[in-house]
């Protein structure tokens, strides 16, 4: 075994104490021949310090498309010439996609907006669709909408949104080179509102925009000073007409590499398989991540891409032996 899989269990998997940057680029830079036992180790560290439950999610668009920002791999840009235009999901809509998601066994619905921020109507149908939401289906509901106010995170914690997902991206250093229209610390001092609010914090971002190896360690570094309750893992999906549509895939041995590493760095932290990985890893690489480090996943398709048949996700945690974490008896 490598040293730095010798300092890690040792440090990780005994002490329950992270990786530092330093060492999560080692992770990132091993042979492939240590690959397998990476994951080893971080499939182990997942079930010490998390456990064998996996949660599972579903996520709607409640607004698509036209944002104002110009976040360089995304198709709902109103800046780019993506074929993605702008459209609202009516309430009833939003209903029979929480009914949907959780007759999967999903436990978190995330309803989520492609805006800067929300504005007043945004907020109000946001309401009216947790009250309708609520009134019919048993599933906890986070949102994402982008940056926030005080006032209107205020609001999230009224509603009884238990958990807010707003993505760094990527490393701080990397950032502009992603977005122009706002700021990494704009985007920060949101999420550190939602955690003095109470309510969970779910921040992650995307592998494969252009960075280098050594910002990735950086992100996986910020993202684990941040102590954020979830991480999602993303991997680029190059969309059509945005100015990363012709950025390379990233190649399925550095992806594994990548979720050893996240969860020696964040050795506590829910690690979930979002966007990409369809096209990153495949149906053997799903299996290899749930197997290394991963312990919860989006089931269904993404917010404009599509993604692996919820069945097919559930069969294979059942082939594993994963049990579905349950819903929150406090609901």
């Amino acid at each position: 075994m490598s040293k730095i899989l010798e300092q890690a269990r040792a440090q990780v998997l005994e002490n329950g104490v992270g990786l530092d940057e330093a060492g999560v680029l080692e992770v990132l830079r091993l042979p492939d021949e240590d690959l397998a036992a990476a994951l080893q180790l971080a499939h182990e560290v997942r079930m010490r310090w998390c456990g064998p439950e996996v949660e599972v999610e579903g996520i709607v668009s409640l607004k698509t498309g036209g944002c104002p920002e110009d976040c360089h791999f995304c198709s709902q840009s109103g800046l780019f010439t993506s074929p993605v235009r702008a459209v609202w999901l009516d309430i009833p809509s939003l209903v029979k996609a929480a009914k949907q998601t959780a007759e999967t066994g999903a436990t978190e619905f995330c309803i989520v907006a492609a805006v800067r921020g929300p504005d007043a109507r945004l907020m109000k149908q946001l309401r009216e669709g947790v009250d309708a939401i609520r009134a019919e289906v048993d599933i906890q509901i986070a949102a994402s909408l982008g940056m926030l106010t005080q006032e209107q995170v205020d609001e999230l914690v009224g509603m009884g949104v238990h958990r807010y997902n707003h993505n760094l991206e990527t490393a701080r250093s990397f950032f502009p080179q992603v977005v122009t229209t706002h700021t990494w610390e704009e985007r920060f001092d949101t999420l550190r509102m939602v955690r003095e609010s109470g309510m969970e914090v779910c921040c992650g971002g995307i592998l494969g925009l252009g960075e280098t190896i050594e910002q990735r360690a950086e992100f996986a570094f910020q993202l684990a000073q941040l102590q954020p309750h979830e991480v999602p893992l993303n991997f680029l999906n190059p969309r059509p007409g945005t100015p990363m549509g012709q950025q390379p895939v990233v190649e399925p041995r550095d992806a594994l590499r990548a979720i050893a590493a996240f969860r020696l760095a964040l050795p506590k932290t829910i690690l979930r398989f979002a966007g990409g990985r369809e096209i990153t890893l495949g149906d053997l690489g799903t299996r290899d991540g749930l197997l290394g480090g991963v312990n919860a996943v989006i089931v269904g398709n993404y917010l404009t891409t599509l993604g692996r048949p919820a069945g097919d996700d559930l069969a294979l945690l059942a082939e594993l032996s994963m049990p579905v974490k349950a819903l929150s008896a406090a609901l």
